[in-house]
């Protein structure tokens, strides 16, 4: 079986129309990943780039350990199943799971009439390749219709099959190949309801039964959080967010994947927050809908949104809003709610509403509610209602951006701070700031990102929480009453600890100055050329002189030959276009810049001394270079970037290619 590796992969068509963009992700063998999204999203795209029914512009597939973008789709070991059954009419169920199986050949060695292997001069066995015998074949399509439970229809025509019948047929042909990765491309939205849902436990068991990696693509949210193991929920050509169905169901990153998950639809509502000491007051937009709550319940929420200046997205799922009279009465966030008109579903009945006693409830408005209601209640239109918030269930978005303000994992940490004589106080603390920190003496706000946060340090905290989320561990750490969050590699216990700061990723702003994060990007711009220059080899015992082609990035008139990893790739990615003399973007790290005796000339303008590591703030090229070094630097050097670890840059179609 095989994992899949995409990296940076991206579809664009001649018109300059993006299909995919920056697609990225590991796929585990075994897994079961669902692709959704709207119409247009380049779901099925990136499916039929995986098949090799698409090229891709630029990006590396591996399956397995073996890049397969330039692969043919036979040469893969995959399979496909389409929305179409596109089975053969005229042949029997049988021979149409077995028509793929005598088109392909299988390995195998060379024999004589009596079976016994023939070999070659040296003795090993001759490899050749040969058709499927006629038991093979039997054994394997038996094998494939008693997995789908249709052994009994291998004599009948397709015309004589249900349509899910059909689909098990198309799947059947699919699977007796056992590759390595099983493709579906909305294989049942030519199914009705009640046979979808029994084709979805289907093909779940099917996978289960298979032991293989399948990737489906679906537009309907409910098939893709019954089946998948994980989600990729696409909009645009973007991939918005790839979690488990329940990670995405409970942290959605931003308002569209909040409200594409789940059924009905998350609420929305416009709003304001207002931190008031331990509280926060929440505002909601056109109604007097106001409930206030505690600050520890929203520590996560990015801080600049809590001034009661800016507007946010309030999400809350119909679940999480109760009209239950013994609910309401414990609640400490109730709002009134106007009952317009309710749909009874059996079970549960779903209430609609307005928080405007203005409103009608029936249009989309940022007052409209959708409360879940239990089965076979009844609700007098023009009623108002108290309607109890889950505050523990609350959502925040960003209403330009759309992101999520109220992470899973928070961005950074807020702290109001002082600094007094190169001195930073915050939180009850005191650390000497680095030489490179120019601050004046003032108050002010620091700013922390959690992967700033170091366990290394001298400021004492206490760790109070520590989750896992995707390999790494958010730890909760009160610092003298306040919360501090940290992203650790591994786990770390509950109780004292001592932690540090990784000062080049910190925001300082005091009064009027700011000092920002050290940038982690050098960006150049450049050229690729090519020169032939004459080589001399050796071949068969002769002495030959050939000319052979050299590769090289062209900064400033500074040639630096990159290998094959990457102008392979340069190449891949502008097929049909101009290459050689186009400008591109180059991108390195500072850690991948040396002081070397030729190179790009630069100009050493500072020097930034953050204790642990130091670099040198250089220009070349009419840009600012920040180059890691161990001492300090002084005029005119010579900078030596590492060719193997660029990063380019196409411009014109602002695609990365490397």
């Amino acid at each position: 079986m095989a994992n899949l590796s995409l990296k940076h992969i991206y579809k664009v068509y001649p018109n300059g129309a993006k299909a995919v963009n920056d697609f990225n992700m590991t796929i585990d063998d075994k897994e079961f990943i669902v692709f959704v999204g709207p119409s247009g999203c380049g779901k099925s795209t990136t499916l039929r780039m995986i098949a090799g029914l698409e090229e891709i512009t630029a990006g590396e597939l591996k399956i397995g350990d073996v890049v397969v973008n330039g692969m043919e789709p036979k040469d893969r070991d995959i399979a496909m199943v389409f929305q179409n059954y596109a089975l053969y009419p005229h042949m029997t169920i049988f021979e149409n799971l077995a028509f793929g199986l005598r088109m392909r050949k299988i390995p195998d060695i060379k024999r004589d009439k009596d079976g016994e292997p023939k070999l070659d001069k040296n003795g090993e066995t001759i490899p050749v390749m040969r058709k499927y015998t006629k038991q093979e074949l039997e054994e394997k399509v038996t094998e494939a219709a008693r997995i789908l439970e249709i052994t009994e229809y291998l004599k009948r025509k397709p015309k004589e099959m249900s349509g899910g019948q059909r689909q098990r047929v198309a799947l059947g042909r699919a699977i007796v190949r056992r590759p390595k990765v099983m493709l579906l491309d909305e294989p049942l939205s030519n199914l009705d309801a009640k046979l979808r849902t029994q084709m979805r436990s289907e093909i779940v068991k099917l996978h289960k039964k298979l032991q293989t990696t399948f990737i489906y693509v679906t537009h309907d949210q409910v098939e893709a959080m019954t089946m998948g193991t994980r989600i990729v929920v696409m909009k645009d050509g973007f991939v918005r967010q790839i979690d488990t169905p329940k990670n995405l169901y409970k942290y959605p990153a931003d308002k569209f994947v909040a409200g594409f998950i789940g059924t009905p639809q998350m609420n929305f509502f416009e709003g304001m927050l207002k931190k008031d000491g331990d509280k926060v007051h929440i505002d909601f937009a056109y109604s007097d809908a106001k409930v206030t709550v505690p600050y520890s319940l929203l520590m996560k929420t990015t801080p600049q949104y809590l001034d009661g200046t800016k507007s946010v997205y309030i999400g809350f799922r119909a679940e999480d809003i109760s009209l239950d009279p013994e609910i309401v009465d414990k609640s400490d966030a109730a709002i009134d709610v106007k009952i317009s008109h309710t749909e009874e579903l059996g079970t549960e009945t779903l209430v609609y509403g307005d928080i405007n006693m203005g409103g009608d409830g029936f249009a989309e408005t940022s007052t409209r509610v959708i409360i879940k209601a239990g089965g076979f209640r009844e609700y007098a239109p023009d009623t108002v209602m108290k309607a109890a918030l889950d505050i523990n269930a609350i959502h925040l978005f960003d209403k330009d951006t759309e992101k999520s303000i109220l992470p899973r994992v928070p961005e950074y940490n807020f702290f109001d701070c002082s600094v007094r004589g190169g001195k930073l106080a915050f939180a009850g603390n005191t650390a000497e700031l680095p030489a490179a920190i120019e601050a004046s003496d003032g108050s002010g706000e620091l700013y922390v990102p959690v992967s700033a946060v170091t366990f290394d340090g001298s400021i004492k905290g206490k760790v109070v929480d520590c989750e896992e989320i995707d390999g790494k561990f958010l730890v909760s750490i009160d610092v003298n009453g306040g919360r501090l969050y940290a992203l650790s590699d591994s786990r770390v216990e509950n109780g004292s600890v001592k932690i540090g700061l990784d000062y080049k990723q910190i925001t300082l702003k005091i009064g009027d100055r700011e000092c920002a994060p050290m940038p982690n990007v050098n960006s150049l711009t450049g050229t690729f050329v090519c020169e032939k220059r004459p080589e001399t080899i050796e071949a068969n015992g002769k002495t030959k002189t050939r000319k052979v082609a050299h590769y090289y990035l062209d900064i400033g008139g500074v040639k630096l030959e990159v290998p094959p990893s990457v102008y392979e790739k340069m190449f891949a990615a502008t097929t049909g276009r101009k290459v050689y003399n186009s400008t591109f973007g180059y991108e390195w790290s500072p850690y991948d810049f040396a002081v070397a005796d030729s190179g790009i000339e630069a100009r050493v303008v500072g020097d930034l001394d953050y204790g642990a590591e130091r670099f040198a703030v250089c220009e070349a090229c009419g840009q600012t270079l920040y180059v890691k070094t161990d001492k300090p630097l002084l005029g005119t050097v010579m900078l030596l970037p590492d060719a193997d670890k660029v990063s380019v840059i196409e411009t014109e179609r602002q695609i990365r290619i490397v």
